[in-house]
């Protein structure tokens, strides 16, 4: 007893002189070239885990005994350590960091400094992103970079977007860009079946930054997948020396569809009587917009909770996040998916090794194909929604062709995906003990989905003798990757010359099956296996002489096992040079701050020419007893059917498209850089263009055959400004504008080098068969293919009358003309950022111009046919009806190819940010999508193909943001 009360005497004694010993520091972190207060500053104590970080306005707070360190960190600015003596207030002032300034980018199974890139690169990182309840990560980069167009695919639920660098490079192959996720190659065709967007499994909210590679010098280190550029993708990972963070985020939003199309409304279609061909006891007594019944609001919400934090040789970090997004067709996306990543220094900080691992689990209910776009326009608007029984609507068994009713058809159809998803790689970075300057890289990567549908589809009302359809479907892709490189950098001062050298290796394989099973009047069961297989050798390298002058190679063979022996090895070289004109004694004194001219050529190729074995005599078994051939029966009567075998089109001499691209540009800045931009030139030519060209009778298995023919030429103009327009205490504000011009030409398309050859494209509903664009030497890929449209004295269409073009009397396909095109001549995004106090503001402009849109839904159904020459039934017109009133369709007049010029405000986003003592606040509102300025009448002007066509129109988002940082 007597030792306990020694004990608690003691501590009585030690208590206060303990209380004196911790003490509480606080202060204010500015930046001392203009006394700005810094936010998110690292405050650590050395040597411990015990840290802060600055609020909005700089200042921090944290316990410390005296004679403890306090380390300030901060990206960009230089280290600084101050020992603690008893201070109530320190107050720091920190200065930028030339070497950090000098921004790093990743070029490609290495990296260089922005000053030093010869190639055409560009970096957008998280700050600059769109805001809103995104999900698709290409949307976080729309108008943010020069010669890059992403256009939205339309408004359904977890829909994604097309990805265009300077246009594309090819005709009937992809198109899309190579995307490399923490060094790990993405499948182009798709990471996962049944997905509507293979980014979706990457959470918008983890990505640190893109960066685009977009000429030939920069891509032709990935070879044969690097023609239509690259995007590499990095993601968060925390950093070291960084206290424990926890954030949590929540966006709650809702979406509608910004417009519809055009058609009658129940008053106008009870209009038409006056026509002696239409019966009007089909009317009704309703006045029903088909289109407002099927499109709902749709609301959504996505969680994000983030753990991070740092130590002195390593950090990690953790999220999990669960999205849910409804689209206007109550269709539905919802993903839940965990990120791990974890960086660990060892040896001295020679051997650093990481790890990204990511489980997704992707759900979508779809409803886009379900048909209710298309009856919604075309169902009677007379009709009410229900009958007198309660039962939706129809037209009913005598007219077996008629629309169904679009609210049957949305409550009668069901398509759902899952699919579990893993991406995972690890890479290790090596210094060598004995040659400090020489490092070796291994990137081991997997990306791994499997998943399981399920689809049903109700028998059609209208016919009697319907079948309904029940689907089940799963699959399975992997994708493994495994690369290596060694990498020595050295300045050597005895030639004052920096040089950097890669060589490297890589495989990659990709392996596909998929199985369904549909019951509907027939049954069928298929089960299909992809695999195909990439093995490459790469090297570059790279000198910086005086810093002044910059020259980088880089060489890569490829082989492919989608190409036959003699054809299947490709070589990719590229050359670019720099001038660093800032460092030359001449300009010491200008008002430049930043001056580089540089210049680039490079090969690239193709290789995602949808066949793995088309240089292979391929013999394809029939798959059901529809394609089977009975050869009698049973003794009870049961058919007996053998399989059939039938032989594919090939042609062995098949090889790699080649695209050829050379790259003038010039890097600028004024004002210590306040004013930066680029000007960015390019030409690109594509050679041995994949293509599926008709063949003579008899010349081959097949008669349309997919082989290389002909030749594509694009060349473009790309500027970018990036302004600090005023920076001050309590306001700032910046600005980003890019423009880009473009133009595509055929060059080449016949094996003859015929230049009358052309090849139909570009389908289009009314008829059977019908295609609106054409491929045609001399002529843009898009280019619309019509007759010239005769108009009388004030201006109206007149109905059949077109220009007799070659003057023989009649109007025959002859007189069809190659007329505008669907890709814009320019394309322009416009970026500002306001921040006054704890109020930010920022909001992105997207512009399009010269391009073109085909009014498939008014060329289709603006005509009184439409209404009345139906078997059974009558249905409904597109309000041009009453513009033209055309009897029959004229699908290809002219008079439907509609300038389509706009300029969106695409997205907007005001925020508040509230500091307390522990938690940071930020609340923001933000909209997308707000209003459109174009002349084009139909439904949207930015449809990628330009042929507008029950297109799931875009809808107008609007979302609540709740950030917490602990």
């Amino acid at each position: 007893m007597k030792t306990v009360l020694n004990a608690l005497l003691f501590c009585l004694i030690m208590l206060p002189a303990t209380l004196m010993a911790q003490s509480t520091a606080t202060g204010t972190v500015t930046d001392k070239a203009n006394a700005m207060p810094l936010p998110g500053v690292n405050v650590i104590i050395k040597g411990t885990s015990r840290g802060a970080s600055t609020d909005f306005d700089g200042n921090y707070s944290i316990e410390i005994s005296e004679g403890e360190i306090l380390v300030f960190s901060y990206v960009g600015y230089t280290t600084k350590e101050i020992e603690f003596t008893g201070q109530s207030t320190i107050d720091v002032a920190i200065e930028e960091d030339a070497a950090q300034l000098d921004e790093v980018v990743l070029i490609g199974y290495g990296s260089t400094t922005k000053q030093d890139a010869t190639g055409a690169v560009e970096k957008v990182g998280d700050e600059e992103f769109n805001r809103g309840a995104i999900v698709a990560p290409q949307q976080l980069i729309s108008g943010k970079a020069a010669g890059v167009r992403v256009t939205s695919n339309g408004g359904a639920a977890g829909e994604g977007g097309e990805i265009r660098i300077r246009g594309g490079a090819s005709l009937s192959a992809t198109n899309d860009p190579l995307i490399v996720i923490d060094g790990l190659p993405i499948d182009q065709r798709g990471g996962a079946q049944g997905s509507a967007n293979a980014l979706n499994a990457i959470n918008p909210a983890d990505i640190e930054d893109f960066v685009v590679l977009k000429d030939a010098s920069a891509t032709a280190i990935y070879g044969s997948r690097a023609s239509n550029g690259v995007i590499l993708i990095t993601t968060k990972k925390g950093s070291v020396n960084q206290p424990l963070k926890i954030e949590y985020g929540l966006q709650v939003s809702t979406r509608r569809v910004a417009n519809t199309v055009d058609v009658l409304s129940g008053e106008e279609y009870r209009d038409l009587a006056s026509n002696p061909n239409f019966d009007s006891s089909t009317l009704g007594n309703a006045s029903t917009n088909w289109q407002d019944e099927i499109y709902s609001t749709g609301v959504g919400a996505i969680h994000n909770v983030t753990v991070s934090k740092g130590f002195e040789n390593s950090n990690y970090r953790i999220n999990f996040n669960h999205a849910s997004q409804e689209g206007a067709l109550e269709d539905l996306y919802e993903r839940n998916g965990l990120n791990v990543s974890y960086v660990q220094r060892l040896l001295d900080n020679d051997l650093k090794l990481t790890f990204v691992g990511k489980a997704i689990q992707d759900e979508y209910s779809y409803k886009r194909d379900a048909g209710a776009i298309g009856a919604a326009i075309s169902f009677d608007p007379t009709q009410p929604v229900r009958d007198e029984n309660g039962d939706y609507t129809q037209y009913g068994t005598s007219a077996n062709l008629a629309p169904v009713n679009p609210l049957f058809l949305l409550e009668n159809y069901e398509d759902r995906q899952t699919i579990k998803r893993v991406i995972s790689n690890f890479n290790i970075d090596y210094k060598f003990w004995f040659l400090k300057d020489l490092t070796f890289n291994l990137n081991a990567g997997i990306d791994y989905a499997e998943n399981d549908g399920f689809k049903f589809i109700a028998a059609n009302p209208n016919n009697a003798g319907g079948f309904p359809t029940d689907e089940v479907s799963n699959g399975l892709n992997r994708n493994t990757s495994l690369d290596f490189y060694l990498n020595y950098k050295k300045d050597i001062e005895s030639i004052n010359t920096k040089i950097d050298l890669t060589a490297g290796h890589a495989f990659q394989e990709f392996y596909i099956e998929g199985f369904f099973d549909r019951t509907t009047n027939t049954n069928i069961t298929q089960t299909d296996i992809n695999r195909n297989a990439l093995e490459s050798y790469f090297a570059r390298a790279s000198f910086d002489i005086a810093d002044k002058y910059l020259i980088s190679a880089s060489f890569r063979r490829d082989g492919s096992s989608r190409f036959s022996e003699d054809n299947r090895v490709g070589y990719f070289p590229g050359v670019s040079v720099g001038w660093k004109l800032m460092n030359e004694s001449f300009l010491e004194d200008s008002f430049f701050s930043n001056l580089k001219l540089r210049a680039g050529w490079g090969v690239t190729g193709q290789q995602e020419i949808g066949s793995n074995y088309g240089y292979l005599r391929i013999y394809t078994p029939s798959r059901n007893n529809a394609a089977n051939i009975q050869i009698g029966s049973t003794s009870t009567g049961e058919p007996i059917f053998i399989s059939t075998l039938r032989p594919q089109g090939f042609d062995e001499n098949l090889k790699w498209e080649e695209t050829t691209q050379y790259n003038v540009a010039l890097d600028f800045g004024f004002f210590n850089n306040r004013l930066n931009g680029t000007i960015d030139g390019y030409y690109r030519e594509t050679e041995d263009l994949l293509s599926r060209v008709p063949v003579p009778a008899g010349a081959n298995l097949t008669d349309i055959l997919l082989t290389n023919v002909g030749a594509v030429t694009s060349r473009g103009l790309e500027v970018s400004l990036n302004g600090v327009i005023y920076q001050k205490e309590n306001f700032g504000w910046d600005t980003n504008f890019n423009i880009t011009l473009q133009q595509q030409e055929i060059t080449s398309l016949s094996l003859n080098d015929d230049p009358d050859y052309f090849i139909p494209t570009g389908g289009i509903s009314g008829g059977v068969g019908n295609q609106i664009q054409i491929f045609k030497p001399g002529y843009d890929p898009s280019t619309f293919f019509v007759f010239r449209q005769v108009y009388d004295s004030e201006g109206n269409p007149i109905e059949g009358s077109y220009v007799d073009v070659n003057g023989d009397n009649q109007i025959t396909e002859a007189d069809r003309q190659p007329y505008k095109k669907a890709t814009p001549d320019a394309f322009i995004g416009f970026t500002n950022n306001f921040n006054y106090k704890k109020f930010d503001l920022n909001f992105t402009f997207r512009g399009s111009f010269g391009n073109y849109v085909y009014n498939n839904s008014a060329s289709d159904r603006g005509n009184i046919n439409a209404v009345v020459n139906q078997p059974g039934y009558q249905a409904n017109a597109h309000a041009n009806y009453l513009d033209t009133g055309f009897t029959n369709q004229n699908l290809f007049s002219d008079y439907y190819i509609q300038r389509a010029d706009f300029v969106r405000l695409d997205n907007v986003s005001l925020g508040y940010t509230i500091p307390f003592e522990k938690i940071t606040l930020r609340a923001s509102l933000t909209a997308s999508n707000l209003f459109v300025i174009t002349k084009y009448d139909g439904l949207d002007p930015e449809i990628s193909n330009g042929i507008e066509n029950n297109f799931y129109p875009r809808t107008r988002d609007v979302v609540l943001g709740l950030n917490f940082t602990f």
